[in-house]
C-alpha cells in the first residue's frame, strides 16, 4: 500500500484538508508516522487532542522558513503540499504575503525535498490557477509550474514532484457553504452574480484523489478528477430555501466560471474514466504508469459551465447532509 510504514509530512497539515487526510491515512493505511507541519500553535494542540495516535508527530514551522522545513523533512518519504495563503480578496489587498506563502513556499518545499531525497512529493492546487483573474491564482499557476519544471532538478535524486488540481471544496474552512449558513440565520443570502458556476468536490472526495495520485504519479503530472458543477444560485437555494437572496456584484478577482483544464493543456492531455492527467511539454517526463488513457480532442475544455456532470438542489443537498 502507498503510505504503509512510510514517514508522511503534511504542510497546512492542521486545516480542513490536513485534517481529513490524517483521519483517513490513520484509519486505512498503516503509515510509520505523519508529521502535521503549520504555522499555528492551537490549532495543532487542538488537532492532537482531537487524535491522540501517537504516530503523528506537531511540527511548528512556516513553509517561508527552508531551514525549518529542511530538518522537518529528514527521513521523510512522501510531502503532500497543501499549505496556502487562498482567501482571494486578502491576497489582492495583501499581494507580497501571497507570494512568500504561495511561490516561495513551493521553492522551499522543492529544495527541501531534494536535499532530503524524499520519494514523492505531490502540491494540491486549484481550478483559480488557470487562467488566472486574480493574484491568488497568478500565485498558484506559478507553484504548479514549479513543481512540474521541479523534475529537471533533481538530477540523479529519485524524488518526484507531481500536482492535483481541483475546484471548490464542500465543508472546508472558510467556503460558501459556512458564509450561506451563517448568512441564513441573518435571514439574507448574499450571490454575487446569478450566471456564476462553480465545480465542487468534498473534503473527503478531495483526500481520496490525491491519495490515488500518489500512488500512480511518475512525476510532473497535474491529475485533474472529473467532478460536478453547480450554478451559485442553485447552491444558494438549496442551502436557504425561502431566504432572500441579495445580488451585490463580482468581487475583486472573481470569475463568473471556473476552468480545470485548457484548450492549450488538451493538447497533451490523457482522458481517464474518473480523471485526466496533463503530461509535460518537456524531454524528462517518463509516463511511467500513465502510458494508458484516451488521448483529448483538440480545443477541449474543461469548464463549469460546460460541464456534463450538474448537481440539482435534490443532489446538492444529499452532499450537505454529508458533511
Amino acid at each position: 500500500m502507498v503510505f504503509d510504514n512510510k514517514i508522511i509530512l503534511i504542510t497546512g497539515g492542521a486545516g480542513s484538508f490536513g485534517q481529513k487526510f490524517v483521519e483517513i491515512v490513520l484509519k486505512k493505511y498503516n503509515p510509520k508516522s505523519i508529521r502535521v507541519y503549520d504555522n499555528r500553535e492551537l490549532a495543532e494542540v487542538e488537532m492532537e487532542r482531537k487524535f491522540k495516535d501517537d504516530r503523528l508527530r506537531f511540527f511548528l514551522g512556516d513553509v517561508r522558513d527552508k531551514n525549518r522545513l529542511n530538518r522537518a523533512m529528514n527521513g521523510v518519504n512522501i510531502v503532500v503540499h497543501a499549505a496556502a495563503l487562498k482567501h482571494v480578496p486578502l491576497c489582492e489587498y495583501n499581494p507580497v504575503e501571497a507570494i512568500k506563502t504561495n511561490i516561495e513556499g513551493a521553492i522551499n518545499i522543492i529544495d527541501s525535498a531534494i536535499n532530503n531525497s524524499v520519494e514523492k512529493v505531490i502540491a494540491i492546487s486549484t481550478d483559480k490557477a488557470v487562467y488566472p483573474v486574480n493574484l491568488y491564482g497568478a500565485t498558484k499557476m506559478v507553484a504548479e509550474k514549479l513543481f512540474v519544471q521541479a523534475n529537471s532538478y533533481r538530477g540523479h535524486n529519485p524524488v518526484k514532484f507531481s500536482c492535483t488540481r481541483y475546484g471548490n471544496v464542500i465543508g472546508s474552512s472558510g467556503s460558501m457553504v459556512q458564509l450561506f449558513l451563517e448568512q441564513k440565520e441573518n435571514g439574507e443570502v448574499t450571490i454575487t452574480d446569478e450566471r456564476m458556476t462553480r465545480f465542487w468536490i468534498t473534503l473527503e472526495g478531495g483526500v481520496n484523489f490525491v491519495i490515488s495520485c500518489i500512488a500512480k504519479m511518475s512525476g510532473g503530472e497535474i491529475f485533474v478528477p472529473k467532478i460536478p458543477s453547480t450554478k451559485i444560485i442553485d447552491f444558494a437555494q438549496a442551502i436557504a430555501p425561502g431566504v432572500k437572496k441579495k445580488i451585490i456584484g463580482i468581487r475583486p478577482g472573481e470569475k463568473i466560471d471556473e476552468v480545470l483544464l485548457t484548450e492549450e493543456e488538451s493538447m497533451h492531455t490523457k482522458e481517464f474514466k474518473k480523471y485526466f492527467v496533463i503530461e509535460p511539454e518537456f524531454k524528462f517526463w517518463d509516463k511511467g504508469n500513465n502510458k494508458a488513457g484516451k488521448k483529448m480532442a483538440q480545443c477541449f475544455r474543461y469548464s463549469s459551465d460546460r460541464n456534463s456532470n450538474w448537481l440539482d438542489q435534490k443532489e446538492i443537498k444529499k452532499l450537505l447532509e454529508k458533511i
